[in-house]
Parts: C-alpha cells; sequence; structure tokens
C-alpha cells in the first residue's frame, strides 16, 4: 500500500457548501459559513496597524544604486514601518485634498512596484481620492502608447505620478498639459514636475481626518483595468466594500494568514488585481510585510527573484506558474546558491498558492521533491479562480492533493451561479467583493450582468467529483475561447491548451489553438528559452534558427506523436503543430505584463500564420506520425 505523502500543515477554512437547483439548466452554490464583519475602509487598517506596531516592517525594497561601470545595481533593503506609512500617507492625502482631485479627476500612476507607489496609494486612500495604477508597459514597451492614452482618457486624470525619467516619452505623448506630473527622481523635458518629495512633505491638518471619515464602503478606491482582448481595456470600479469584503474572504478561506505574523517576497504588479487587491490588501489587511521583488520570472531578472528568495523566508508564496517553474529548477542546483534557495525560501513557507496559468505537473513533481529532500515534507499548492471583477478572490481549493485545473468552493460571502451554455458551465458571481461596474461605461457594465445581478465571468468549470460536491470545482476554459470545427465538433479549448503545455514541459510557454470553421484542430506554440538547451548552437543565434534545428523539431514532434495517443477524437486530437519565434506583444493585446496570453488577439493578429498552417504552407508543420 503506497504511503500517502506528508504535507506541511495547513488549515482549510472552507471545507463543506450548499447546493440549490434554481430554474432548469441553473444551479447556485455556496460556502456554509457566513461572511463576519470586516471595516467599512482599508485605511482604517493602516491606522490600526501603526498603533498597535508602529515599528514593524510594512514594505521594503532594495535601494537602486549604480556600480563602477555605470550600471544600475539594487543595494541594501530600504524599510517602512507603519507608524512612517501611516504618517507619510497623511501628508500625501493633504496635498490631494489642497489639489481638489476626486473620482472625476483622480491620481494615474504609471510606476513599476516601489516604495513610493506604495506610499502614494496608501495617501489616496487616506484621503478618498481613486488611484489608478496603470501598466508600465503601456509606458515603457509600447511604441505607440495608444493604450496608456485610452487608459487616460477614460479617467481624466488631475495627477500624474511616475517613478522617474524614464516616463519622460509617455508622458509628453500622453498626458496632457493642464495634467500635474509628479516624478520621484528626475525631470521631464519642456515641462514643470512636482518632486514627490514636495508632496509627501506637505503638513497634515484635520482636513485629512474629516476626509477619511467621509469615506466608506461606497468609497471608490481605485481603478483597476482590464488587460483587453478584441477591445479596449475596460476600468473596473474598485471600491472599499470590494475590498475590505474581499480580504475578508481569503482570511476565512486561508486561515494561514492569521497565523504568523505575514511575510510575502513578492513582484506581482499592482496595476493586476492579484499584485495590486489581493497581495497589496492582504499584507495591509493583516499587519504584514512586504518585501518587494524587482525580480521577474523572465530569463533578464529571474536571477534578483532567486536572490531575495535566499534572503527573506516568506510565510506564504505567491507567483505565476513560469516562476514556480524557475524557482523549481534553481532549487534543483547542487551548488551554495542552489542550498541557500532551499534552506531559506522553505524555512518557514506555509503554502504556495499559482494562478494565472497552468501549472505543468513536473514543476509541481520538482518542487516536491526538493521539498521533501529538504524539510522531509512538502508544501500545499493551492490555486483558486479569480478575476479583476471579483476583487479578485472568489473559489479556493480545499484539499492540499490539489491537481492543475482545480479551483475549489466559493468564498465565504459570495454565491456563485452555475449556468449551462451550450453544453458548458459558466459560473457567475454575487457578492460584496463583486464590482459595482466599470467606469463610465454603462452599456459594458449592463451586459456583465444577467438578470438577477450576477456578474457573468465567461469562464467554465466542471466538478473535481460529481459524487462530492464538497471538493468544489475545477476550470474548463473561457467561454469566449471555445468554437467549432466544420464538422460542427465543439473543441474545448482551456483543457486542451494544459494538456499541451504539460506534454511538452518545460519547452512549451503557452499555446494558442487554432481550427474555428477548418476541419481538423492546430496548435501555434510559444516555446520556453529552454528550447535552447535542445541544440548545440551559439548563445546569440536567432530564435528562428534555433527553431529549425532537427534536434528541437524532433523534440516537438514527439510530443506531437505522444499528444495523438491520448486523443480520443478530432475535437481534442492535434493534427498540425507549428512554432511561433516572435513573442506575443503587449502592443498588440497578445499577453499582459503578467504573462497571460490573450487567445483572441493573437488569433486575430495572427490571422495569416493561422491560415498558412491549415493550408500546409509554412516552412514547418508537425503532425502526428503513426
Amino acid at each position: 500500500m503506497t504511503t500517502p505523502p506528508k504535507f506541511r500543515p495547513l488549515t482549510f477554512g472552507v471545507t463543506r457548501v450548499t447546493l440549490r437547483d434554481g430554474v432548469a439548466g441553473t444551479h447556485y452554490l455556496t460556502a456554509d459559513q457566513p461572511l463576519q464583519p470586516y471595516p467599512d475602509r482599508l485605511s482604517d487598517r493602516l491606522r490600526q496597524w501603526a498603533e498597535a506596531c508602529p515599528d514593524r516592517t510594512w514594505m521594503a525594497q532594495r535601494e537602486r544604486t549604480t556600480g563602477a561601470d555605470g550600471k544600475p545595481l539594487l543595494g541594501d533593503w530600504r524599510h517602512v514601518s507603519y507608524r512612517e506609512a501611516w504618517a507619510t500617507a497623511r501628508c500625501i492625502a493633504q496635498g490631494l485634498i489642497d489639489r481638489g482631485l476626486s473620482a472625476d479627476r483622480p491620481v494615474a500612476i504609471l510606476s513599476e512596484n516601489s516604495l513610493e507607489h506604495a506610499l502614494l496609494a496608501l495617501g489616496c486612500l487616506v484621503a478618498g481620492v481613486p488611484y489608478v495604477p496603470t501598466s508600465p508597459a503601456y509606458s515603457l514597451v509600447s511604441t505607440d502608447y495608444d493604450k496608456l492614452k485610452h487608459v487616460l482618457r477614460t479617467v481624466t486624470p488631475g495627477l500624474v505620478f511616475a517613478q522617474d525619467a524614464r516616463y519622460a516619452k509617455a508622458i509628453q505623448s500622453a498626458v496632457g498639459s493642464e495634467v500635474e506630473v509628479v516624478l520621484a527622481q528626475g525631470a521631464v523635458e519642456d515641462r514643470d514636475v512636482t518632486r514627490l518629495a514636495d508632496l509627501m512633505a506637505t503638513a497634515a491638518t484635520p482636513a485629512v481626518d474629516t476626509a477619511m471619515a467621509a469615506t466608506g464602503p461606497d468609497t471608490i478606491v481605485k481603478f483597476l483595468f482590464t488587460s483587453g482582448s478584441t477591445k479596449l481595456p475596460k476600468a473596473v470600479i474598485n471600491t472599499n466594500r470590494m475590498w475590505c469584503a474581499n480580504q475578508q474572504q481569503m482570511t476565512q478561506s486561508m486561515p494561514v494568514l492569521q497565523e504568523d505574523p505575514l511575510v510575502l517576497v513578492d513582484w506581482l504588479p499592482w496595476n493586476h488585481t492579484f499584485g495590486g487587491n489581493h497581495n497589496f490588501g492582504m499584507v495591509l489587511y493583516h499587519g504584514g510585510t512586504m518585501y518587494i521583488d524587482d525580480g521577474k520570472p523572465t530569463p533578464a531578472l529571474m536571477h534578483e527573484t532567486l536572490r531575495n528568495l535566499r534572503e527573506v523566508a516568506p510565510t506564504v508564496y505567491f507567483n505565476v506558474p513560469t516562476g514556480f517553474e524557475a524557482i523549481a529548477n534553481a532549487m534543483k542546483a547542487p551548488t551554495d546558491d542552489g542550498r541557500a534557495l532551499r534552506k531559506t525560501f522553505l524555512s518557514r513557507v506555509k503554502m504556495f498558492f499559482y494562478a494565472g496559468a497552468a501549472l505543468a505537473q513536473p514543476v509541481w513533481d520538482s518542487l516536491y521533491e526538493s521539498e521533501e529532500a529538504e524539510i522531509g515534507e512538502r508544501i500545499v499548492m493551492t490555486s483558486g479562480l479569480g478575476m479583476t471583477e471579483s476583487g479578485p478572490f472568489g473559489l479556493f481549493v480545499t484539499s492540499p492533493n490539489v491537481k492543475a485545473g482545480d479551483l475549489g468552493v466559493p468564498t465565504p460571502g459570495m454565491e456563485v451561479k452555475l449556468v449551462d451554455m451550450q453544453g458548458k458551465t459558466e459560473v457567475r458571481y454575487r457578492g460584496p467583493n463583486i464590482t459595482p461596474g466599470y467606469w463610465r461605461a454603462p452599456a459594458e457594465t449592463a451586459e456583465a450582468f444577467d438578470e438577477e445581478g450576477y456578474f457573468c465571468s465567461g469562464d467554465a468549470v466542471k466538478w473535481i467529483d460529481e459524487t462530492d460536491i464538497h471538493l468544489g470545482l475545477k476550470f474548463d476554459g473561457r467561454i469566449a475561447e471555445d468554437f467549432k470545427l466544420a464538422t460542427g465538433t465543439f473543441v474545448s479549448v482551456g483543457p486542451l491548451r494544459g494538456k499541451i503545455i504539460a506534454a511538452g514541459a518545460p519547452y512549451i510557454q503557452d499555446v494558442v489553438i487554432t481550427g474555428l470553421n477548418m476541419k481538423e484542430v492546430g496548435a501555434m506554440v510559444f516555446p520556453t528559452p529552454k528550447v535552447r538547451e535542445l541544440c548545440d548552437l551559439p548563445a546569440d543565434t536567432s530564435l528562428h534558427d534555433v527553431l529549425d534545428h532537427p534536434a528541437v523539431l524532433a523534440k516537438f514532434q514527439g510530443i506531437v506523436n505522444e499528444l495523438a495517443k491520448t486523443a480520443t477524437g478530432s475535437a481534442n486530437r492535434i493534427a498540425r503543430l507549428c512554432l511561433l519565434a516572435d513573442p506575443p506583444t503587449i502592443d498588440r493585446g497578445e499577453i499582459t505584463d503578467k504573462g497571460s496570453i490573450n487567445q483572441r488577439a493573437v488569433l486575430s493578429h495572427r490571422a495569416d500564420t493561422v491560415a498558412k498552417l491549415h493550408a500546409d504552407e509554412l516552412h514547418y508543420i508537425l503532425k502526428p506520425q503513426a
């Protein structure tokens, strides 16, 4: 008899659910515990922790310095305590009040994650002025600034903050002369700017207390923009009620958050709900500490994340699958760095959590192997389902034996509606954590909610085990991504993508499924940098040439062959596959700066490649071989 694996103890807050039937094809699912009280405003938590533990670090980030060669370096940690955060937030709030800013003239933030960005956000919370964390890629990667201009047109900011002069071109192109620009460092040519230090030096008056007291559950705290697909991004209204209710829901679903002083090491961008609401809010809600990770799960920046995790031991850890894959690989290294990473990173972490894409089984297995070798037990890898419009936390797993795609059960206080949609089941949400709608977009808001006031997520789900509803739900793709072949056969894109990624790990970053109105299903693959290890070409060889190498093609031919062996019909048989050397771009909406692929945008912008794939006109097309 196989001995079950040993896990580091982790309590799951919701283990039972209630299911009731509605009209034909509709069911309602809720956690069978009520949502406990939560504060009216998140700024109450800041004041609470500033009084209860004033010297505790709220946030820390490495100082940026310059090396002897003139290149930027990251130095020692700079810490901001809760006392400092509260005092500085009050000063910033006074400055915002003096400027008459409001929901109609909010604060737009163009910066990456930084202490300055965080302190400005706190000042906005205290003053009751919404802020708009905007993807840095819209300013630093984009060349046409179209999405940045769209964001600014939508929210009409009265003040725009940027970290430094790297944002100067974007400001010159997109920010009107009537809008005040605030910089932490640097300047913008031919433009008067305000120093953030001056804003932070504003003397707080009783007006700050009056402004904070005037805020409440319905006060808009921020606008978060969706990533956008075939349409431009929408501004999701985030209120105090949404944020505070969702943090309390997370607390009840994940009791681990209250067991020890919370410590996060986190890179996830604050313009996304995962980093900016889920994690940023979690630290503030629980009086925890966040170490801002200036790394990222990319070949150029992952070393910084690994460095931080060798120094700082988190109590819980959040990342996307590519980040966990890089960590798994680094922990296997028989080097001093590998040993230090295993020792520190695994020393007190009680829970891992991934989201954003499928986590391949080989990555899971590698993490477990390192954990068992280092600490004699496994760390529970959790996941769930949510979106910008749900705060984001919605569903969460209920067991340590989670598998890829498992989502779990609803969080307390949120009602889930399961609706039959032409053979699939859409999950819809209603609760205090759900957005009231999209800013200045009444038509889109009305379209997003059904007749009972449930938000229509567009996500499809299935039961993990139809005989045990308390295990909850698993992911079954995005309804809008699914399509029919010319034969009328329905193709479920989400599960098929996950199957291909798992089969091709660690060489497949993501996959876009093709075949709409075609006779067969195809796949366009974005490879990971590890494909270079399959051949002996020089490191500076172009990816186009790497993907043409016989060894690389042979590897992917084998993947196609293996996939064909497990296919049960035309809807899940990959009949043709091509490799894409040109990465997805943010400007075209093909990818978010968190790394999530947008299936519809890729298909739209690469329609010529799709047509050639199905017409056998590409240089290499891999098809199943007997």
